[in-house]
């Protein structure tokens, strides 16, 4: 078994998670999942767009856990937004990690750091759809044990009858803690000190994009924030119910609307809408 750095697409014209329960669903089959094929969890994080996995498995284990998350979350899409087929396509990278010269370091800070780039937050501690707030924790984290909800509740929880250990802890928001199932030890292990940790995010190439991309206007709103305020907007402005209903000329006007209102760059404003990046950005030259 090896390391490896699991990486799906950024989904260009549409979001991934566009709620706090997607996240949660999503946060739960990657906790599921995990445990029934044996993949040692080391750092993950769960963006609007994309997902990013730091790992051990066998290259064989370790496609058919992403083959099923992307199916079991795909279904749960096609459910609640009736979308199909949504994940079928979606292209995953899983790259191996050198085992020597602090690669995987690297790799772990690198996940962690992206919602830190992404403008999201300041540290990566802050963020709760990944690993960030997971290690050198000076107290016990707080939640009630799985074993202790009822077989009905467990399943309406996690989506599906797989059995896990029933000392997971769920936190009050509705999801596994990562603590629970992430191999913590090996992570802690591996850095030695709160401090080299911190040495690592700090440096990663992540945090360095950040700094040099700060001036070029980084969403400050959540792509969650921008997508829930969409039907007031087009109630609002337009009269209409959605961004299906809305004519060229009152598209445009709704982009502009968004980056004004939101600072949204061209990326997200595509994400949000569902455009593609050439048509969100030819409709801003337009403005």
């Amino acid at each position: 078994m090896r390391h490896w750095l699991i990486t799906t697409a950024h989904l260009e014209n549409r979001l991934l998670f566009k709620d706090f329960e997607d996240f949660i669903v999503g946060m739960n089959y990657l906790a599921v999942l995990s445990f029934k094929y044996g993949i040692i969890v080391l750092a993950f994080i769960l963006m609007s767009n994309h997902v990013h996995l730091v790992a051990i498995g066998r290259r064989d284990v370790i496609e058919t856990f992403v083959t099923m998350w992307k199916s079991l979350y795909s279904k749960y899409l096609a459910a609640k937004y009736g979308v199909r087929d949504f994940l079928r396509r979606l292209e995953v990278d899983i790259r191996p990690v050198p085992e020597e010269s602090e690669a995987i370091e690297r790799a772990v800070a690198y996940v962690q750091m992206n919602c830190v780039a992404a403008n999201i937050c300041a540290s990566p501690h802050e963020y709760p759809w990944g690993t960030g707030s997971t290690f050198f924790k000076v107290k016990e984290e707080k939640g009630m044990r799985l074993g202790d909800f009822s077989a009905r509740a467990r399943y309406k929880l996690l989506h599906c009858k797989t059995d896990v250990p029933s000392d997971w802890k769920v936190c009050e928001e509705g999801y596994v803690l990562p603590s629970s199932y992430v191999d913590v030890d090996r992570v802690e292990h591996l850095f030695r000190t709160p401090k080299r940790m911190n040495y690592f995010l700090q440096s990663s190439s992540k945090a360095k994009q950040r700094i040099e991309t700060i001036e070029d206007g980084l969403p400050a709103f959540r792509d969650q924030v921008i997508s829930a305020a969409l039907p007031d907007l087009c109630r609002s402005l337009f009269g209409k119910i959605s961004v299906k209903e809305l004519s060229e000329n009152q598209l445009i006007e709704l982009l502009r609307q968004l980056r004004f209102r939101f600072a949204s760059n061209v990326n997200q404003i595509a994400r949000v809408v569902g455009l593609t990046y050439a048509r969100a950005a030819a409709y801003l030259d337009q403005v």
